[in-house]
């Protein structure tokens, strides 16, 4: 099965992943349908195929007609909306709990082929963690109108821009020392952004993953601190890594909340209580053939704009 000549319609495809995955999509032949709340950020995305290509859609995913809109002429439907704390209108609940039913409702109104759903590694119903029980949510709401739907659970994706190497070689640049959350002890298997975005292709060409859940990560596995360590290292900089019971973050992440856009929130920390990689015994990135990449590959390039001397400077 083919891409090119197929519309693919992209629910949240401004952001990190969402970049990367529009970029393969277009060098793949696909007509790419992007809806997005902030079209002012999604013009870089217009450049990265053709002409008339790649079409950005001004719209919130949690109106039905906006939703209709975005995916009533597509072939395939790939959601990569996911949030971290409330912002607006938008709520754990909407965002992640209901919101993938309806885009399943509404595919299959207009006879969609196939829904890539993007969730997260520890997803569980029984979850603290009000990000991962409404991904769960999600997840069990969009197979029961749509059960040859793909989920994807990833563990922290890391590539240009991301959330974690980049936010704490950002935050090394001005502050004496790092937190270590939790003594730093818990367990991440990052997976880089393109391999996830080549995921999400290859489960929209291959039917075997029609109603298969994999959960997605990296070849090698990192406690918090060896992360951080490492991200030091690759902008040259030496700072403390301060050990920091989660009970002492309550505090501060309950008054940041107020934040538009907070370090960290109480349900992070929740979060942080238990690892994030991938079960041995559910199907992994490998399933697609693909030989996931190290962050030895690509952080230290994309973080050299933090160093001393740039890209140039001595490793």
């Amino acid at each position: 099965m083919q891409l090119r000549n197929k519309t693919v319609s992209v629910i949240g495809g401004s952001g990190f992943i969402g970049r990367a995955l529009v970029e393969k999509l277009a060098r793949a032949g696909a007509r790419v349908t992007v809806l997005t709340r902030n079209t002012v950020r999604s013009k870089n995305l217009k450049p990265l195929g053709d002409v008339g290509q790649i079409t950005v859609i001004g719209g919130d995913a949690l109106v039905n007609d906006d939703l209709t809109l975005a995916i009533q002429s597509a072939d395939y439907v790939v959601n990569l909306i996911g949030i971290f704390h409330p912002s607006g209108k938008q709520n754990f609940e909407n965002a992640q709990a209901q919101l993938p039913q309806n885009i399943a409702t509404v595919a299959q109104k207009t006879g969609i082929k196939k829904i890539i759903h993007l969730s997260a590694i520890g997803a569980d119903l029984n979850s603290s963690s009000n990000y991962l029980r409404t991904k769960a949510e999600g997840e069990r709401g969009l197979l029961s109108v749509a059960p040859s739907s793909t989920i994807l659970r990833p563990s922290i994706v890391f590539g240009p821009g991301d959330g974690f190497f980049d936010r704490f070689a950002k935050m090394a640049m001005i502050a004496p020392a790092l937190p270590l959350l939790g003594g730093g002890t818990t367990k991440f298997q990052p997976v880089f952004v393109g391999d996830v975005a080549d995921s999400i292709l290859y489960c929209l060409t291959h039917q075997q993953t029609d109603g298969q859940i994999y959960e997605l990560g990296g070849p090698s596995i990192y406690s918090f601190k060896e992360l951080l360590a490492y991200t030091l290292s690759s902008i040259g900089k030496k700072r403390g890594l301060i050990p920091v019971p989660i009970f002492a973050m309550q505090l501060p992440a309950a008054l940041a909340s107020i934040l538009p856009n907070p370090p960290i929130t109480r349900d992070q920390l929740r979060m942080l209580s238990s690892d994030n990689i991938v079960n041995e015994k559910m199907p992994d990135i490998t399933s697609f053939g693909i030989i996931p990449q190290p962050i030895e590959a690509h952080v230290p390039n994309y973080l050299s704009c933090y160093r001393q001397g740039g890209i140039f400077a001595s490793s």
